[in-house]
């Protein structure tokens, strides 16, 4: 039977919201914030008025090279601003701040945009935030043991903190120094520096490979792979060429009974059958249940859902 395809949202944002979107753009706030940032999908018109539109902080316009382009600032943005997240009821293991046990958030930075279109957090993959803290919550009311989670492609952090903080040992990894660095801010913005993360400045590949030969397992997967990368040593990372040989490395490193592995791919044209299909291979033999479908996000204006990403996950 062929699966169902289910579309994702992240419901529970107060700092983030898609305010508009249309003729190849959206309109997001981020904080205190707007920005316009290029949509391709965005087919249909814009709901709100051109003058709101107008009043955004900064707009990114893209060259002609793929993700390309250069911010075009019309207000004062400052270099960096908090942002903050919270956590389903229960996600936190132990609180970090002193709040009532059961209830945390997420807190982060954002950064000014450069060069690049992103500010450092994808607020739609916060619907894998609370999935994975509500399995990791549920297996150690049934279990003492230990969860360890792996976290490749792991950019700024954030579902490294969110399984952290849900009571899982955490390794993430990443090519980049700087978001590496950005992650570990963020660890401690989050009020969560005493939980165990190992931050990794690695290719992933060679990294799952290495912990194949020592024997190391793992949990919990987490990939969230670009559609093109390199790694520290120059390691080239072009997603339909390397991901089916990345999940089979990591089969090699899960434990005998894991709890989940979750793929989120990004920019390419791969419909979210395949993702589920690739994943299915994956895990064939290890019975569990999978599922696939979208990220996306509705709008504030006119309610429309935005795709950004296809996903597939599988749990025990």
């Amino acid at each position: 039977m062929a699966p169902v395809i289910d579309l994702l949202t992240s419901p529970n944002w107060t700092d983030y919201e898609l305010l508009d979107s249309g003729d190849g753009q959206k309109l997001e706030r981020f904080g205190p914030y707007t920005f316009v940032r290029p949509e391709v999908q965005a087919l249909w018109t814009k709901t709100l008025s051109a003058e709101t539109w107008q009043a955004a902080h900064a707009v990114f316009q893209p060259s002609g090279e793929e993700s390309g382009g250069h911010w075009a600032f019309q207000k004062k943005v400052p270099e960096q601003w908090e942002m903050s997240y919270p956590l389903t009821p229960g996600a936190f293991a132990k609180h970090p701040f002193g709040a009532p046990e059961g209830r945390g958030e997420l807190r982060f930075s954002v950064m000014t945009p450069s060069a690049g279109r992103h500010l450092g957090v994808f607020p739609e993959c916060a619907a894998h935030w609370d999935w994975m803290a509500e399995k990791i919550k549920g297996k150690k009311q049934k279990t003492k043991g230990e969860i360890q989670v792996l976290n490749l492609f792991g950019y700024t952090g954030l579902a490294s903190l969110a399984v952290a903080a849900a009571g899982a040992k955490v390794t993430h990894v990443d090519a980049s120094k700087k978001s590496v660095s950005w992650a570990r801010t963020n660890q401690i913005l989050s009020g969560l520096a005493e939980k165990p993360i190992r931050w990794i400045v690695d290719d992933a590949l060679k990294f799952v490979e290495r912990e194949a030969r020592r024997g190391v397992k793992y949990d919990g997967i987490l990939l969230d792979p670009p559609k093109f990368g390199r790694g520290p040593k120059g390691e080239v990372w072009e997603v339909y060429k390397s991901l089916p040989k990345l999940l089979l490395a990591c089969r090699a490193v899960l434990s005998d009974r894991p709890l989940f592995v979750v793929l989120t791919v990004y920019a390419v044209k791969l419909p979210a059958i395949h993702a589920y299909s690739v994943l299915a291979e994956t895990m064939k033999g290890c019975g569990g249940e999978l599922e696939c479908g979208e990220l996306v996000t509705e709008e504030k204006s006119a309610g429309r859902l935005l795709s950004q990403a296809v996903y597939a996950r599988w749990n025990s």
